[in-house]
């Protein structure tokens, strides 16, 4: 079963994250297809930019605890997102949690509506916000990311803004996203990939410099003793051991 969908209008694609009973959760199934969908959009000449959104009440719920993908798979979505020659625009309207922020990272634009939510959640299960660092920390507040990363504490599409997490955000978000997808159909192809790789340039020197360790990092905690803790723990609606 498909879950993401393609849509296409005057040169914007639209990839709908379109698993609403995972809660768009990142699975191997998703990730692959999203990388194919990011792959064809690529080599399509009617493309100007992309447009990822979601269907249900959550852009994504990080990682599918049940079928996770490869963290190398994972950090190679984030890669193609970054280096696609075309802008790519997050259009949320709901809650997004751990991986969901590192695809929030990777986009170029980010716009969010006000029932949307944000939590690092990485820490509560026991691992850490790792691969999703690599387009986040070159971008996001540092200060901000220290205490939402290490406390997991939830917070609003206001503060994401504030934060860097997010570009925009209003009432209506089609409203938020209006002018931006008309400066982009109204910009070159030529022009959007050029000043697309100025902006991107020092991200893609931290996935060069940071990715393998990162990567390893990731795969070490996820098969840690507190990693299964923490995922027993959430798959069964409890605190964890270490919950004082």
């Amino acid at each position: 079963m498909t879950v993401v969908r393609t849509a296409h209008e005057r040169a914007v694609t639209t990839l709908t994250l379109d698993s609403p009973d995972t809660r768009n959760a990142l699975s191997a199934a998703l990730v692959g297809e999203l990388a194919d969908a990011l792959t064809r959009c690529g080599k399509d000449g009617d493309v100007r930019a992309v447009v990822l959104t979601h269907t249900g009440n959550t852009f994504c719920a990080g990682a599918d605890l049940r079928d996770p993908p490869p963290p190398e798979a994972f950090v190679g979505l984030l890669r193609r997102i970054v280096e696609l020659r075309k802008p790519v625009v997050a259009r949320v309207e709901g809650h997004v949690r751990a991986g969901g922020l590192g695809l929030l990272g990777a986009c170029d634009i980010a716009v969010a509506g006000p029932a949307a939510s944000f939590a690092f959640t990485e820490v509560r299960i026991g691992v850490a916000p790792a691969v999703i660092s690599l387009p986040l920390l070159p971008r996001a507040d540092p200060r901000a990311l220290a205490r939402y990363y290490l406390t997991g504490e939830r917070f609003g599409a206001a503060e994401a803004v504030r934060t860097g997490l997010l570009t925009a955000a209003g009432d209506d978000v089609d409203a938020v996203l209006a002018p931006v997808l008309d400066g982009l159909r109204r910009s070159s192809p030529d022009g959007l990939a050029e000043t697309k790789s100025l902006l991107t340039a020092k991200v893609l020197e931290t996935f060069d410099r940071d990715a393998a360790d990162l990567t390893a990092l990731s795969a070490r905690l996820f098969s840690s003793a507190q990693a299964r803790e923490g995922m027993t723990a959430f798959l069964e609606r409890r605190d964890p051991a270490w919950v004082v």
